[in-house]
């Protein structure tokens, strides 16, 4: 009888704890404060003046000497594509217009590293970004772990970075 009594309050203790957790309120996610911002009247994801993602297009570095380059995203203020070698993806490559996100451009104020002429920074283990013309950011982010810091800034340099900064 005594082991029969167990087995009751481990089930109802578990019962009980299933209910308290299910109706807890989550934590916050990552996005929530995004798209309470975005949901805002007049608020605006894109800013009107942002280039278009088929502008930047020209500014890519061109495919070759066994690199393919496959555009995967254009929209208002960006554009990116894949880097492959071998059909095996080794970087994304992506121009952003900062106009819709001013504080992208802040993480450059303090750069020391420059690529083309241009302040460079690296964010976290995986990306390396420049900032053009203070509107335009030039990012490569690797998928490869062998493709590091220095074939990042390599890239990065094979863009047309002044054209970019004339289209400003």
């Amino acid at each position: 009888m005594v082991q029969r009594g167990r087995q009751i309050l481990v089930s109802l203790v578990l019962v009980v704890l299933l209910l308290v957790t299910s109706c807890a309120p989550k934590p916050p996610s990552q996005f929530d404060q995004a798209q309470q911002l975005s949901s805002q009247p007049g608020a605006i994801a894109v800013a009107k003046n942002a280039t278009q993602g088929s502008e930047f297009n020209a500014f890519f570095p061109k495919p070759g000497n066994g690199y393919e380059r496959l555009y995967t995203q254009e929209k208002k203020g960006f554009a990116e594509a894949k880097l492959k070698k071998d059909g095996k993806d080794l970087a994304m490559l992506a121009i952003s217009d900062t106009s819709s996100i001013p504080s992208a451009a802040q993480k450059f104020q303090q750069s020391t590293q420059k690529i083309g002429g241009y302040p460079a920074v690296e964010i976290g283990s995986t990306q390396t970004a420049v900032l053009v013309g203070d509107r335009y950011q030039v990012k490569v982010l690797s998928r490869d772990p062998a493709f590091g810091p220095a074939e990042r800034s390599n890239w990065i340099a094979k863009f047309d970075l002044n054209g970019l900064a004339k289209l400003n």
